[in-house]
């Protein structure tokens, strides 16, 4: 389900996923095919890790490489779950081919 709030992100920041919604900053980002996959991509990685682990493990990612890179923004673009969402968000059959714990092989890298 696809949510819209306007006031909800902060800077540049358009989507956000929240299982089991895609919250966008305008309504003009639901035609956005590349923002939506990349919002399931996450959608699929929270139902994976059962929702609660997800968000655990990701703020604890960001956490651990904020204080590694001290850039918050830097440390957002490599948090494994989004180096994973952003590598496959322009392939719109990655989710059907996709493995399971996908994220895990960007960890590292």
């Amino acid at each position: 389900m696809i949510l819209v709030f306007k006031h909800f992100f902060y800077k540049n920041y358009v989507g956000l996923s929240l299982w089991p919604f895609i919250i966008l900053k305008e309504d003009s980002l639901k035609t956005d095919e590349v923002l939506i996959n990349h919002e399931r991509i996450h959608l699929k990685q929270q139902r994976e890790l059962l929702i609660l682990p997800f968000y655990i493990l990701y703020i604890s990612e960001w956490l651990f490489r904020t204080v590694l890179y001290l850039d918050s923004y830097r440390a957002y673009q490599n948090i494994s779950f989004e180096r994973e969402a952003y590598a496959n968000e322009k392939d719109m059959q990655y989710l059907s081919k996709r493995r399971f714990f996908g994220f895990l092989q960007y960890l590292t890298r």
